[in-house]
């Protein structure tokens, strides 16, 4: 696990950067449906970036692999045209496209017109490749990863040598169910060893995902308050304002549980609840996170909550912006069951977390974009203030903001100035962009370079998608319609009352999404 930030804009000397950071070695990435969105969006502008920081071998290259009518020369307008688009909108210290990396790029980057299921498609592409060292990068829908990867073992494409090496990075969603999960595990490993499987969630390319263990076991005096005794609850949100926009379909297949539950939020939950590694070794870390998701009990469907947007609006008066239900999107059922918001309780049942409950909640349509795990701390005694015009205290919180800024903010009470002891809440607020230097980024970026150089810290196990799915199985086999029924809320609102109603009912709250 490397920072490798867009900031790490730094000169080489002897291919190493000057933060020490190793170039990563020479090879190739194929991308599979790099005529998609995801490619012009994300992977490429994250390519630039590690180019830019002097990170990527003079000896590397990109091919692009899809079935959609296209030249490399049509590719690269598309890919030049999203790239000087990410960079005008989203960089804060360049906004202009450096010509001297994009020319080294478009210079890599072929393409290559088949079929993901036809061998004719992996052959050419191995005669392409050569004994080149390649990751292949799956941007496809779900359907397509065993196929590709049966092929890629058929071909040969999937064959390591001492000095060749071999890597497939398979995007979510990774099966619909703990059954499937298993299935496609057990696929992909009749072709690739387990260390050839790199399988991403984005979160964890977030710097304060990452910055999560730096926090946590760098600082004395936060790991000894990070555990039961000092902490009353643990709240993760990832709330999202646009709806299912053209993705209709998909979503009546998926919802939110299978969209965002056991994987991004269980990777959040884990980062804040693991034990101390004994190292930062990927198979170290790793498997202290699969033995935190492995202590939770799957979920009691009475602790869950489910929603549905219905129309509502953003802002106020004349400038309100009206917003159509889910039922009226495009593509949905009429009479849809499918959840758009999910919030539930789950508990770890483990030495340091038993009895702290951990609340997590995701949905769309919701008033403000924000992804943040709340650490609420346990109240100190009142008695020391009962004869005061204080009437509570402050709650005590650390904030982890993950998206769309990147920081932490701590909450906590301070005497107000006058003669009397009158007590206010006040922030102190960390933003990693008023302490380093940031460039545009896309979270991708250290993700595809631990990739490149071998290193899985970041990626998900086996065991891990598969504790994940094993959680929220209650969902997908019990009659949930039943056990947890299908709430309402208006779209620009903070989700259904039920879910305020799930934390109320021990006297708890969720924290306001406009803080």
């Amino acid at each position: 696990m490397v920072d490798v930030s867009a900031s790490a804009h730094a000169a080489l000397s002897n291919n190493e950067t000057t933060r020490g950071v190793r170039q990563a070695p020479p090879g190739s990435m194929v991308i599979f449906g790099g005529g998609g969105d995801l490619t012009k969006r994300l992977l490429v502008p994250a390519i630039y970036n590690l180019d830019s920081a002097g990170l990527l071998s003079e000896d590397f290259s990109i091919i692009v692999v899809d079935w959609a009518e296209m030249t490399t020369e049509g590719l690269l307008e598309q890919l030049k045209g999203a790239l000087d688009d990410f960079v005008s909108k989203r960089g804060t210290n360049a906004t202009t496209l450096r010509q001297d990396v994009w020319n080294r790029l478009s210079q890599s980057i072929t393409y290559l017109r088949g079929s993901f299921e036809e061998l004719s498609t992996f052959e050419a592409l191995k005669e392409r490749l050569g004994e080149r060292s390649a990751v292949f990068y799956l941007a496809v829908a779900a359907r397509f990863f065993g196929p590709i990867v049966d092929l890629l073992g058929e071909s040969g494409l999937a064959d390591q040598t001492d000095t060749i090496s071999r890597r497939v990075i398979i995007e979510k969603p990774f099966g619909a169910d703990l059954e499937s999960a298993k299935a496609l595990n057990a696929r992909l490993l009749r072709s690739l060893d387990e260390n050839q499987i790199y399988r991403i969630d984005h979160y964890l390319g977030k710097e304060t995902v990452q910055n999560i263990l730096a926090l946590r076991f760098s600082n004395g005096f936060f790991e000894p308050l990070w555990n039961r005794q000092n902490i009353d609850h643990v709240q993760i949100t990832a709330a999202e304002t646009v709806g299912v926009e053209r993705r209709g379909r998909f979503y009546e297949s998926t919802g939110a549980i299978r969209d965002m539950v056991p994987n991004h939020l269980m990777q959040l939950l884990s980062m804040v609840a693991m034990e101390a590694p004994t190292s930062f070794d990927a198979e170290a870390v790793r498997d202290e996170k699969a033995k935190v998701l492995s202590a939770i009990q799957p979920i009691d469907l009475s602790q869950v909550v489910r929603g549905q947007y219905v129309s509502g609006s953003f802002g106020v008066g004349d400038e309100a912006e009206a917003l159509r239900g889910y039922r009226e999107e495009p593509d949905v059922a009429m009479g849809s069951q499918t959840e758009t918001y999910v919030a539930m309780k789950l508990r770890i049942d483990n030495w340091r977390w038993a009895g702290v409950p951990f609340y997590l909640r995701t949905g769309k349509r919701l008033r403000r974009r924000k992804t943040e795990i709340a650490i609420h701390f346990k109240q100190a005694p009142f008695a020391l203030f009962r004869d005061t015009p204080v009437d509570k205290l402050t709650p005590n919180i650390m904030v982890l903001h993950i998206q769309p800024t990147e920081g932490v903010t701590m909450q906590f009470s301070a005497k107000v100035p006058g003669p009397s002891v009158r007590l206010g809440g006040v922030r102190m607020k960390f933003d990693y962009s008023d302490w380093f230097s940031e460039g545009p980024s896309t979270g991708y970026e250290t993700l595809i370079y631990d990739c490149m150089i071998g290193d899985q810290t970041l990626y998900q196990r086996a065991d891990t998608i598969e504790e994940g799915w094993r959680i929220v199985e209650p969902a997908f086999t019990q009659n949930i319609a039943d056990k947890s029924p299908l709430c309402f809320y208006p779209g620009g609102l903070d989700g259904p009352r039920e879910a305020d109603e799930l934390l109320a009912r021990s006297g708890r709250r969720w924290l306001d999404l406009n803080n």
